[in-house]
């Protein structure tokens, strides 16, 4: 009886939201604890570049895979193999002893991760009403942001109580695990009855991939989730350098990171978010990315603590206008028979940008204020090229 009652679509829709929290938390937990536990195991820095850089790469394979099968299978499949499997990947840093092992259970855990994102994003947006994608997509949202927040502290403080990096990451990855093995079994019994397109409808929507990236409102998506974890790459590489220039330590970079989170959040769940129905994905993009873009402009400059507040808090203001906005676009522009490839390729670009930023920075090798300036410049250029063709919709002639 209860689980009969949990099957109802709103205690579903808040199931899958709790997946992509915890899929994320998943990441962001690594984030304090993955270079250090490397070199505790002998690795060089350039072992311990490839154990992060590893994930990401892996999560690409995982997010283009899953989008096909979710195409052909439908998202409830995908899922229950993507929570499955990273559970035990998440196990499997307990059997690391040597650096370059950590360096396959890398790739092994970002694969299997990335199975998960664009199977639960496709289970939302399928199920979103039409009216109400923008408020459903401001919510996956603030799960993100909450995951943002409370995966690096929960990890580091984990960390911090055992000291030891070699014992306390492997721990920290196996109650991960068990928390994606609890998930597998309740979408299991929850989302098994949820039916999946037709195959007359996914044969014709199938056919070539090429076209899906030549609708020019999911180019605009795409290119949006990849500048936005360009950015992402260049704060996680320049700013704690940054702050530890001017004097303050590691804590102040977690504070300032929480503040950007806790805005977009209050964004995202706030009454504002109606705005994201109400106003076209492409305005909202435009107007995200820029607030971004002028803040990465203004960090270059920030030298005060309370500069650094101010300018973080606008950054989480444009990342909670862009989020959303790159999102509805999506669905606004994909065929339910094909959205499981539109989001799998969608989150690809969010792993790409993410290397790209810090590849880029570090092979341009640009001090703190040029890294942040060459940054800002590129996020007003994809703005005022989301510009241009929101000019263009407005001006073509009526077929």
């Amino acid at each position: 009886m209860v689980i009969e009652f949990l099957k109802r679509g709103v205690c579903m829709r808040f199931f899958v939201y709790l997946i992509v929290f915890f899929s994320f938390f998943d990441l962001f937990s690594q984030l304090p604890i993955m270079s250090p536990f490397a070199l505790s195991l002998g690795a060089s820095t350039f072992v311990a570049g490839l154990v992060v850089g590893t994930y990401s790469l892996a999560n690409v394979f995982g997010n283009v895979i899953s989008g096909f099968v979710t195409d052909k299978r439908g998202p409830f499949i995908i899922l229950l193999i993507g929570l499955l499997t990273n559970a035990l990947a998440l196990a499997l840093y307990s059997t690391v002893h040597v650096a370059w092992l950590l360096v396959g259970v890398r790739f092994v855990h970002g694969f299997t991760n990335g199975l998960i994102i664009p199977a639960a994003f496709t289970f939302l947006a399928n199920r979103a009403q039409p009216d109400k994608r923008g408020k459903s997509v401001a919510i996956s949202g603030a799960f993100v942001g909450m995951a943002a927040i409370a995966g690096p502290a929960y990890s580091g403080i984990i960390a911090s109580i055992i000291g030891d990096p070699s014992k306390g990451t492997p721990l920290i990855m196996l109650i991960n695990g068990v928390i994606m093995a609890i998930l597998a079994v309740l979408a299991f019994l929850l989302l098994r009855s949820v039916k999946r397109l037709k195959k007359t409808q996914e044969k014709s929507a199938q056919k070539h991939v090429g076209t899906m990236f030549r609708h020019p409102g999911i180019q605009r998506a795409f290119a949006g989730a990849f500048f936005l974890m360009f950015s992402q790459g260049v704060l996680a590489l320049i700013l704690p350098l940054k702050v530890e220039a001017l004097g303050f330590d590691t804590k102040t970079t977690g504070a300032l990171l929480s503040t950007f989170g806790i805005v977009a959040i209050l964004v995202f769940l706030l009454p504002i978010n109606r705005i994201f129905d109400r106003v076209r994905p492409m305005i909202t993009l435009a107007f995200g990315i820029s607030l971004m873009g002028v803040s990465m402009l203004l960090l270059s400059q920030a030298d005060e603590l309370f500069n650094l507040y101010g300018t973080m808090s606008l950054y989480g203001v444009g990342f909670a206008f862009l989020f959303p906005s790159i999102n509805s676009l999506l669905i606004d522009s994909s065929k339910a028979a094909y959205r499981g490839k539109a989001y799998g390729y969608f989150y690809a670009f969010f792993s790409m940008g993410v290397v790209a930023g810090s590849y880029t920075i570090g092979a341009l090798n640009l001090n703190f204020r040029g890294a942040f300036t060459f940054t800002g410049v590129v996020l007003l250029i994809v703005a005022a090229y989301t510009i241009y063709g929101l000019f263009k919709q407005q001006t073509a002639p009526v077929q």
